[in-house]
């Protein structure tokens, strides 16, 4: 099997929202379809902070890491935090989310970025075995607020 790893273009459109469909319905999370099109949006403009590579294994998008690069007041460089990172449940083990990961890290490095950081729920095993692979849990503790708009 042969993976390629390269930016989301136009076409990947519809391959990309079944695999990020099965994404939300792995965390058993029900977005909006309006959140779904904005994302999309998001992603295709140049203007954006988000980007995307996709995994393609013969011409089908089989997974993606969705990421974005931003200032960082503790290091003159940019930081990157890596949003997303998934891969489709029906090819999952076949090292794929480390092809997203090597490649996210070479891309990191290529550009300069000081941090490359992510998150993932505690219970997520696989997710942590993969990424246990690269670095051990800084031990640091997310807090989030959601926040009411007006």
């Amino acid at each position: 099997m042969t993976v390629e790893i390269r930016d989301a273009s136009v076409g990947d459109e519809a391959q990309w929202r079944a695999v990020w469909v099965e994404h939300f319905d792995f965390h058993k999370v029900d977005l909006a379809s309006a959140i779904t099109d904005s994302t999309w949006r998001r992603i295709l403009d140049p203007h954006s902070t988000v980007s995307m590579r996709v995994a393609m294994v013969d011409g089908e998008l089989v997974g993606y890491a969705i990421y974005f690069a931003h200032p960082s007041t503790w290091v003159m460089a940019d930081d990157c935090y890596l949003e997303d990172l998934y891969v489709s449940d029906r090819v999952r083990g076949q090292g794929i989310g480390r092809a997203l990961m090597d490649d996210l890290i070479a891309l990191a490095r290529g550009n300069g970025w000081s941090h490359l950081y992510w998150h993932t729920h505690e219970s997520n095993e696989g997710a942590r075995r993969l990424y246990d692979r690269y670095v051990k849990s800084d031990g640091s503790v997310r807090y989030r607020m959601k926040l009411e708009t007006p």
